[in-house]
């Protein structure tokens, strides 16, 4: 059956077509982004919402969305989208942050242009037949030194456009590398450097509690006076009334606001403000960027639907469309080692240590971690996935750690899972076969070679003579039907541990059977999902 996207916000038809182009069925309902009542009425018919920002993915919403498997923004900001509530529930939460990154990156631009010659206050006074041309003097770009507060994608282009208007760049962002910033022709500095020698402040960052007042009071008095603010990219990053008093005591030269606080802004500190250039969040509001991010979000939500590939996911690791297909047998035995585990583990868990080897260490390893924490929950929460899985285990203050190595031994790559509670540890590891399927190469530190199959037992036993036939006798007489046997010992006459792949489940009187030897430490049923 072919999956399903509800469309409740307006998008082009060229951008319809791609669902339908791509085996998803599509209902194009754009009213529906503000009749909350009838979109929550119907939503647990789809596995697919496409949206722009209208449509108010809230809490409730999310909680009828009972098939609804990811939530596509076409546009950067999921400020309408309760995200949390989306990753409980196992919702992938996407969006389409490079389809209007040109867009926004040349507002900044044009709006410092606006502030630095006073435009919207010239036109304003010349069309009201004035003649102010002393009123409005203004200062040059060129030779002026840009602050760019985020040189991400959007701050990048700033970056690049500002340098080729003659401007000296000083860019503040944690995660730019030196290398970077010499490629991109910038002066990589702390926050502080920045404020103190900036003639534009320019803020591309994502909103978030370190970023939130970003230029509040305290820094705004660090910023060289004269300055001029410009903020396309998030309200709350500048402290409005903070600003608005900077402006006031000449500190602050000029602002251009694209984004505020509160929005829609009826009312804010910098209104009426000498050269203040305000605009109602325009910074994707062009033709080009509109048509780019709806196109952007339709191919996004086909592919997952389709072919499993998630691109742009805010609460989950991405996975392209190309590694997809190569990863899904890896991601699968991620699944089985930490079903494993989790079927077995019966104390809560302190610390989960997942190690891989070889081939897997060159992986798309945060995919792979997601979906063994999913495997390992799901024993205790039926409808735990990939996205709900880290989310769940965090809240728990579980430790999670992953080591990458190289090859080590015989096989090309694996898997090994070790889960600590406070009374003991275990491990399980596995690896991917040329026929794709899962198989399990060591349990507790000894070694086997076992196929996985939907119904096993786990035999943990004393090593001593006549234990393979006391199993295959106990079982034969329940009419247990054996598909595979492996066994595996840490040394002769110590610990051995047997693994069974049988056709079906087993009930509980014939493991209590198996257990009632002496030598048989532990005898536990296994379901997998290995379809």
């Amino acid at each position: 059956m072919a999956p399903r996207v509800l469309v409740s916000d307006e998008l082009s038809e060229t951008a319809v077509q791609i669902f339908r182009d791509r085996g998803v069925e599509v209902d194009f309902q754009p009213q529906l982004g503000k009749d909350k009542d009838k979109l929550a009425e119907i939503i647990g018919n789809y596995d697919g919402l496409a949206i722009r920002s209208a449509t108010k993915a809230t809490e409730k919403l999310i909680a009828a969305a009972t098939n609804l498997k990811v939530i596509g923004r076409a546009g950067i900001g999921v400020d309408n989208v309760d995200i949390p509530a989306a990753s409980r529930r196992g919702i992938i939460v996407m969006n389409t942050p490079f389809g209007n990154s040109i867009t926004t990156a040349e507002h900044a631009i044009a709006l410092m242009f606006a502030v630095a010659r006073q435009l919207p206050q010239a036109d304003a006074s010349t069309q009201a037949g004035k003649w102010e041309k002393s009123k409005f003097m203004g200062v040059e770009i060129t030779g002026k030194t840009l602050g760019v507060i985020g040189a991400g994608n959007i701050g990048g282009i700033v970056c690049k456009k500002a340098i080729g208007l003659g401007m000296h760049v000083l860019a503040y962002d944690p995660f730019l590398s030196n290398e970077r910033a010499r490629e991109m022709g910038v002066t990589k500095v702390e926050l502080d450097e920045l404020l103190a020698k900036a003639d534009f402040i320019t803020l591309h960052v994502p909103m978030t509690d370190k970023t939130r007042g970003i230029l509040g009071k305290d820094n705004l008095a660090k910023t060289k006076p004269g300055v001029r603010i410009i903020n396309c990219a998030r309200g709350g990053l500048v402290d409005e009334a903070a600003l608005a008093e900077a402006i006031k005591s000449g500190h602050v030269a000029g602002a251009g606001f694209d984004v505020f606080e509160v929005e829609p802004a009826k009312e804010s500190p910098l209104f009426g403000l000498p050269n203040v250039v305000c605009t109602p969040h325009l910074g994707a509001s062009t033709t080009e960027a509109q048509e780019n991010v709806a196109l952007q979000v339709a191919e996004q939500m086909s592919d997952y639907l389709v072919k499993g590939a998630v691109s742009n996911a805010i609460n989950m690791p991405s996975i392209t469309a190309e590694e997809a297909p190569l990863l899904k047998p890896f991601i699968r035995l991620a699944d089985v080692l930490g079903s494993f585990a989790g079927q077995m583990t019966e104390n809560p868990i302190k610390e989960i240590e997942i190690l891989y080897d070889g081939v897997t260490s060159g992986m798309n390893t945060k995919a792979l971690t997601s979906a063994l924490l999913a495997g390992l929950i799901r024993p205790q929460v039926a409808d735990v996935n990939m996205v709900s899985a880290p989310i769940m285990i965090k809240e728990k203050g579980v430790i999670v750690s992953e080591v990458k190595r190289d090859k080590t031994g015989v096989y090309d790559g694996y898997i090994k899972l070790t889960v600590t509670t406070e009374k003991q540890s275990r491990s399980i590891a596995g690896t991917v076969f040329s026929d794709g399927k899962p198989r399990f190469i060591q349990i507790k530190g000894i070694n086997m070679d076992a196929d996985v199959g939907a119904n096993m037992i786990y035999i943990s036993n004393t090593d001593v003579p006549g234990m393979i036939g006391f199993m295959g006798t106990t079982l034969g007489n329940a009419k247990v039907n054996i598909a595979n046997f492996q066994l595996g010992r840490d040394q002769e006459g110590g610990d051995a541990i047997a693994l069974l792949y049988v056709d079906g489940p087993v009930e509980q009187a014939v493991l209590d059977q198996l257990t009632a030897n002496p030598a048989i430490k532990q005898a536990k049923p296994l379901v997998f999902n290995i379809d």
